[in-house]
């Protein structure tokens, strides 16, 4: 099974590194921006950020378009993503439109609030997982806790 990791670095990668025991033997890699928390990930994608209204929007179009590449190129099972929007939306829709399953794993700093990445994500995820049972209200039946993962 290969499964592509997507996240924003900082704290989204900080919690998808406490999984990483879960992928031991598991044909992985890593998609993020290059930041001080990233550079030193061995099998990594890194895909440039700007910040700006604009900026990031056309970010956002790449991004899709970069996600087709590398999911065509390495036809993961699954994509797993802890969050960071502009990373793991688009890796999560292309993702699914080539047959991959989703797995998206709230952060742990939403506890009464849902976040972008998770309003988004939340239809077309196989499996989604909240940190918090506060949060299984506010996104629905579909939504799964099962304690602190990260």
């Amino acid at each position: 099974m290969k499964i592509c990791l997507a996240c924003s670095p900082g704290g989204h990668l900080t919690q998808m590194q406490r999984l990483m025991p879960a992928f031991e033997g598991k044909d992985y890699f890593f998609v993020t921006h290059k930041s001080e928390y990233s550079q030193h990930l061995e099998r990594a994608y890194f895909i440039e950020y700007k910040k700006g209204y604009i900026k990031e929007r056309i970010t956002w179009l790449k991004t899709i378009f970069i996600a087709l590449r590398i999911l065509l190129k390495e036809r993961p099972d699954m994509v797993i993503s802890t969050g960071g929007g502009e990373i793991a939306v688009p890796f999560c829709y292309v993702g699914k439109l080539l047959g991959a399953k989703v797995v998206f794993i709230e952060t742990l700093a939403r506890v009464t609030t849902r976040s972008a990445a998770g309003k988004l994500i939340y239809p077309l995820a196989d499996l989604f997982l909240v940190q918090w049972e506060t949060l299984l209200k506010k996104y629905g039946k579909k939504a799964q806790y099962w304690g602190n993962v990260i």
